[in-house]
């Protein structure tokens, strides 16, 4: 039978373990914690919400609790709580609630509205390197390797008109590829759009169940499942019922309406610069294996520096630089040795 508050109910040895020793915590944190794998009452006592709530803490209350009982009389016997020494002095306790506003500023919570840093993952620049990386690689090695096989010629006219051919031609074609690609991803996107918008109208059960199995394979349980299904489920909710089907079920993120002439501009334009840098040399000497020995040394300058380029860029370390740097030059090797091997075969060939 529990005392009644005047009575005393129990000696020192029977004080918490909890706060005679709380000069022991270095801080409200550390103390939740422990204060965590007490049984609910307890938990209840000093501020903490059930254990099937999420563990919020209520530095406040804890304080509230400090404050009586510091307050009270050596000679007064405390039986509000079972963890308090029943007899005795009761301990000073340090400890000062922190001021919230500090606790915002030091620990903001991020919000499905917003963050609490910034982060800043570019899509549209992404893009905009990759199609430079494959436009201007391109324009290195095809160009390069064609000009290197006409070389075996000996005619340097030859090699600029065979080259300049290949180069605006090469420079149409990547354009033109990559709006291509641009507007169908964009029409993809619509198509798949329009699928999920009709979904979400007709089928709007099965939807939801969708829903369920996105956020369990993130291991969210369907408990705080049904909080985000409802919310986002509403009917004047429907446009983010659809984006987040789009988003999270096909990874299917909205491409920019005027992704396709950026990317069309983009990888033509670097092809072009990429496959002028091997011609340069051609016209400046009228000897055509000269300029191919001027041509190589740039090629290969160029080469190992793009290829560092485009990996520390995409993946920011130096030894990916120097992997990606080594590994282009190898690639603008073999694609030159091999073009010049096969014209200076087919050009011995009919000459015999």
């Amino acid at each position: 039978m529990s005392a009644q508050p005047g009575e005393s109910g129990g000696t020192a040895s029977e004080a918490s373990p909890l706060l005679p020793n709380i000069k022991s915590y270095t801080s409200i944190r550390s103390l939740q914690e422990r204060l965590s794998s007490e049984p609910p009452s307890e938990r209840a006592y000093y501020g903490l919400s059930p254990p099937s709530q999420a563990p919020l803490f209520r530095p406040h209350m804890l304080q509230r609790h400090i404050s009586e009982s510091s307050s009270k009389s050596t000679d007064v016997s405390h039986t509000g709580h079972p963890h308090l020494p029943q007899s005795g002095e009761i301990p000073t306790i340090p400890i000062r609630a922190p001021d919230m506003d500090t606790l915002s500023r030091t620990e903001s919570t991020p919000t499905l509205t917003g963050r609490s840093h910034s982060e800043s993952h570019s899509t549209n620049h992404d893009a905009i390197i990759r199609d430079v990386i494959i436009g201007f690689s391109d324009g290195l090695t095809v160009p390069f390797a064609l000009t290197a096989g006409l070389s075996s010629l000996g005619n340097t006219r030859l090699v600029i008109m065979g080259g300049l051919a290949e180069l605006f031609s090469g420079m149409i074609s990547m354009g033109l590829g990559a709006y291509l690609a641009a507007a169908s991803e964009r029409q993809h996107w619509e198509a798949e759009h329009a699928r999920e918008s009709w979904e979400v109208d007709h089928c709007p059960t099965m939807e939801r169940a969708e829903i369920y199995d996105i956020l369990a394979d993130y291991g969210i349980s369907k408990e705080a499942s049904d909080l985000v299904v409802r919310d986002l489920c509403k009917r004047e909710n429907k446009s983010d019922w659809v984006r987040f089907m789009m988003d999270f079920e096909l990874r299917l993120s909205e491409p920019d309406v005027g992704r396709a002439w950026i990317s069309a501009l983009t990888m033509g334009l670097s092809y072009f610069v990429g496959g002028l840098i091997p011609m340069i040399p051609y016209f400046f000497v009228e000897n055509a294996i000269r300029g191919l020995a001027i041509s190589c040394a740039i090629t290969v300058v160029v080469l190992l520096a793009f290829g560092y380029l485009k990996s520390w860029v995409t993946i920011r370390t130096k030894k990916a630089g120097l992997w990606g740097a080594v590994e282009t030059l190898i690639i603008g090797a073999l694609a030159a040795g091999t073009s010049y091997a096969i014209v200076r075969g087919l050009d011995s060939g009919g000459s015999g």
